[in-house]
């Protein structure tokens, strides 16, 4: 046939490998075939590499800056301190990064990209190990790794003996019989690469899977326990609650817990923290009694899905205060720490007080520095000098006016001070009085404060995530898969026996001559001595050439 058709015109202008013109018609661009580009460009290993790589650099600021799902105390620490620059983050929702839309876009293209390519290489990984090892080829000599040499069995026999040995190797094995009695042996070895790498990346659509049905049907909540109080599991009980997408807090398991005990251990000499141990009480539902339960850092407890998990730590003041009608409020006040040394900041808001509202800032130091004279300084996170530093005011603080504020801290800007009886007021603040363990303070308009000693407070967490057990399984696979990808190698060796009998029986039988080679997809450095051991099995030879 010529390169040119035998036509006139056009038709002998054209290749003979040109398209048909029906052909070239129905390739013809539309709407598509643009998307049959645009699913194959999607689904290839290349995209799904991509969006690995922007999923992982996506959720790295959830890692870097606070998250309000996990603790919206320090997301608004982070506004007070970066006033410009928080309002910008927050535009891009950096605080809340595994709910924002952009990374919702890139898991479910993630997703998609990942099944897409499964769907196709699946099929095809199936058809590859149900497909004959491939016949031997001609030339053995021009394989990387080659050998020659006779034996005295005749070709049948040590064809037998090398295809038992591979074998016991677990090489998949192929006989095959050419002209003259010749005898081939085709095996290879390592489809595991291929499958581990296939089950590495199925497991990972079924993390993401995980992980999506945890935000959908999962939930979690925070809630600072003092000793001596408790909770149970309801949407009004808890500090913070992160409900799942498809979730909408009414049915809870039923179960209340108290906190009892909470104890701290340090490293000796040091202020490193060693371990948390709180000691609760718990019950699942009114008639089941209250069980005992030592709850650490890695030690969870367990309640029909949900978990309840320990924290963090901190102190609860307790103060008593007498307004000057004579009222008495007493409890226990949460305060936060700020820093390592459990140097915590909180605020006492009484708006019952009489003739006025009673607002006192204060700040707790669980070994006080003797050279700090506002009391404002710790030693220490051990509670073995514990001080209360307080400044009092009085006044309209604005829990009527509907405004949000936190617990934590006095909007003093609203208040007037309250003159102190031992101290005069500073700069226009009131100044601060420092209190031990039983001291008291009057001030001039009669008002008590008492600081009567602290209580240990434990923040929890308590949350359902029902893909949990399923991501496990996954991580697990995707590592097995891992392995089986970084260390099998693909291989392949082929085997041929030349009969050397002659027709005469009253002739000595001539050698069987026996031809090997071998070729590795991956990591053939390391492949020669395995070849070489395949080889050496072959019995009684004697070389005839190698390379």
């Amino acid at each position: 046939m010529t390169l040119l058709d035998r036509g006139s015109g056009d038709a002998g202008a054209r290749l003979s490998t040109a398209p048909a013109p029906d052909a070239a018609a129905r390739v013809r661009p539309g709407p598509l075939a643009a998307l049959r580009r645009a699913w194959r460009q999607l689904t290839s290993m290349r995209t799904a590499l991509l969006l690995l790589f922007l999923f992982a650099v996506a959720a790295v600021p959830g890692s870097v800056l606070p998250q309000r799902g996990l603790n919206q105390i320090k997301v608004d620490d982070y506004f007070a301190q970066h006033p410009q620059l928080a309002p910008v983050l927050d535009r891009l929702s950096l605080f809340d990064v595994f709910a924002a839309p952009w990374f919702a876009g890139i898991y479910l293209l993630l997703f998609v990209s990942l099944i897409g390519c499964l769907s196709s290489r699946v099929p095809l990984h199936v058809r590859a190990l149900r497909r004959r090892p491939p016949a031997t080829p001609r030339h053995l000599d021009r394989l990387p790794h080659s050998a020659a040499f006779s034996t005295a069995d005749r070709a049948g026999t040590a064809a037998d003996e090398v295809q038992a040995g591979l074998r016991r190797g677990r090489w998949r094995v192929e006989r095959r019989f050419e002209d003259r009695g010749v005898v081939t042996l085709s095996a290879e070895k390592g489809y595991l690469r291929e499958t581990g790498n296939l089950a590495f990346h199925v497991a990972l659509v079924v993390l993401l899977f995980a992980v999506a049905l945890g935000g959908l049907f999962g939930w979690k909540a925070t809630v600072l326990v003092t000793e001596g109080d408790g909770f149970c599991d309801t949407v009004n009980s808890y500090d913070a609650f992160e409900p799942g997408r498809l979730v909408d807090g009414t049915r809870l398991p039923a179960f209340c817990a108290q906190l009892d005990d909470f104890t701290a251990t340090y490293v000796a000499g040091t202020n490193e923290p060693s371990s948390f141990h709180a000691r609760i009480r718990y019950a699942q539902g009114a008639a089941e009694p209250n069980r005992p339960y030592d709850l650490k850092v890695n030690s969870p407890l367990r309640l029909s899905g949900t978990r309840v998990y320990l924290l963090g730590h901190g102190f609860s003041p307790v103060m008593t205060v007498t307004d000057p009608s004579g009222q008495v409020f007493s409890a226990p006040t949460p305060f936060l720490p700020a820093d390592a040394s459990l140097a915590s900041s909180g605020a006492v808001k009484l708006p019952d007080a009489r003739p006025a509202q009673i607002g006192i800032d204060g700040v707790f130091t669980p070994q006080r520095d003797p050279a700090d004279r506002l009391g404002l300084r710790s030693l220490s996170p051990r509670p073995v000098d514990p001080a209360l530093s307080i400044r009092v005011y009085e006044g309209d603080l604005g829990l009527d006016s509907g405004a949000p504020q936190s617990v934590y801290s006095l909007d003093a800007g609203r208040i007037a001070a309250k003159r102190l009886k031992l101290a005069d007021l500073a700069d226009g603040r009131p100044a601060r009085v420092v209190l031990g363990p039983g001291q008291s303070v009057r001030l001039a308009d009669g008002t008590t404060v008492r600081f009567d000693g602290y209580r240990e407070w434990a923040r929890l967490q308590v949350g359902r995530d029902p893909g949990q057990l399923l991501a496990l399984c996954a991580a697990a696979v995707m590592v097995c898969g891992l392995l089986l990808s970084l260390r099998v190698r693909r291989r392949r060796v082929w085997f041929r026996f030349t009969p050397g009998d002659t027709a005469d029986p009253s002739e000595e039988p001539r050698r069987t001559l026996v031809a090997a080679g071998g070729l590795a997809r991956s990591d053939a450095e390391v492949f020669g001595p395995e070849f070489d051991r395949v080889v050496a099995a072959v019995g009684d030879r004697e070389d005839t050439g190698a390379g």
